[in-house]
């Protein structure tokens, strides 16, 4: 049986990552198992946990990290978030794709551990359109999203080390390119596999 692929994505807070994962999961063609992360930020109004994410504590989030149990965590505004890694690869050996939607800092450490990852970028078509998303969410203070937007600054410059940057100016056009790079390197991934089988 084949490996699974491991497709990562991030971006700035407010791009649609999330709500492109959802479009993702939605269509069950293109099969493909969510990791949740863990965080250790409170839950929000209509956020479940387990689904949303694993919500936990700072001291078993610590816990976890000194056993090993995560493939990449990250403090992001002052709270704990990371990937357990038992899921992960439990999934990826029994020939299951797996996404992962997570921050920039977390995207890179995965990336380093496993370098076969697929890591794609979402990006807003503007800053003032980031800003838009930002406000219209009604989730943060004027600071919070200030603080935001200089820390998309930052996450901007790290989308060279990805392998794909989408534009999500138009939702369906953008979940549907991503659809098709997903695709595309499942493609390559089985007819490499099949080449080093072949005989000549």
């Amino acid at each position: 049986m084949s490996r699974g692929i491991l497709f990562v994505m991030s971006g700035p807070s407010g791009t649609g990552k999330g709500t492109i994962c959802e479009r993702l999961l939605e269509n069950k063609e293109n099969d493909i198992f969510l990791s949740v992360s863990s965080t250790t930020r409170e839950i929000r109004k209509n956020e479940i946990d387990g689904v949303t994410y694993n919500y936990t504590t700072e001291d078993n989030f610590k816990r976890m990290i000194e056993n090993g149990e995560m493939l990449e965590y990250a403090v992001y505004s002052g709270n704990y978030y990371g990937t357990p890694k038992k899921t992960v690869e439990d999934m990826l050996e029994k020939g299951k794709n797996v996404l992962l939607e997570i921050e920039p800092q977390g995207a890179l450490k995965v990336k380093e551990r496993m370098p076969d990852a697929e890591l794609m970028f979402i990006v807003p078509p503007s800053m003032r359109e980031l800003k838009k998303r930002l406000e219209e969410r009604g989730r943060e203070s004027a600071e919070q999203i200030a603080e935001r937007l200089e820390a998309a600054k930052w996450e901007f410059t790290q989308s060279p080390k990805y392998n794909s940057v989408f534009v999500n100016d138009d939702l369906d056009a953008c979940v549907r390119e991503v659809e098709q790079a997903m695709r595309d390197k499942a493609r390559s991934r089985a007819l490499v596999e099949k080449l080093l089988t072949e005989e000549y």
